[in-house]
């Protein structure tokens, strides 16, 4: 996944309530009584099924980093989905969700006014319908693009144009050279 992906996947690890596998081991444990079975977990991450079982005994500890990126990502895709989905319908529906982000931002707007891209320092606090739009997004498989373009989108609403107070002809964001992005729920 991308960084707008992976930043709302870990904005909503946040919710869990108890700490995910750290050990490989544990890691594969773990995902076997998921998969219910070695054959699938050795499948799912690219390896063979001896190799899993060792895991799985203690007998082997320290994967490659590439393996250990890779089990990391398949447990915490798997862990307290009950949480993450509350997690995400709390956003979608109440809480909203936070960006944080240095970027350089821009945007169209009308001749004779500062459309200049710059390096800004945002922390915003965007309502439930872009959270929900969002997850939604993500939910459907949408690339990065696509979520960095709701993300323009809402603080193009939200920060530039102050809810429609103000800006009213301001026409597209711009979103670039993303340095930071973090959200929070």
């Amino acid at each position: 996944m991308g960084l707008f992906g992976d930043s709302l996947d870990k904005a909503v690890q946040k919710a869990f309530t108890r700490p995910a596998p750290k050990s490989a081991g544990a890691r594969m444990r773990y995902l076997v009584k998921q998969l219910k079975g070695t054959r699938a977990v050795a499948e799912l991450l690219s390896m063979s099924q001896r190799q899993v079982e060792r895991y799985v005994a203690d007998q082997a500890k320290h994967p490659r980093k590439d393996l250990a990126a890779r089990l990391e990502h398949e447990v915490l895709a798997r862990w307290q989905p009950q949480i993450k989905a509350q997690a995400r319908q709390k956003a979608a529906s109440t809480g909203g969700i936070v960006i944080d982000t240095r970027a350089r931002l821009g945007y169209d707007a009308p001749i004779g006014s500062t459309d200049q891209l710059r390096i800004r320092d945002l922390t915003v606090a965007l309502p439930p319908h872009y959270a929900a739009r969002l997850f939604d997004a993500q939910a459907a498989g949408a690339t990065d693009d696509e979520l960095e373009k709701i993300a323009a989108t809402a603080l193009k609403e939200v920060y530039f144009q102050d809810n429609g107070q103000r800006a009213g002809q301001l026409e597209e964001v711009r979103f670039t050279d993303i340095r930071h992005l973090e959200f929070g729920l």
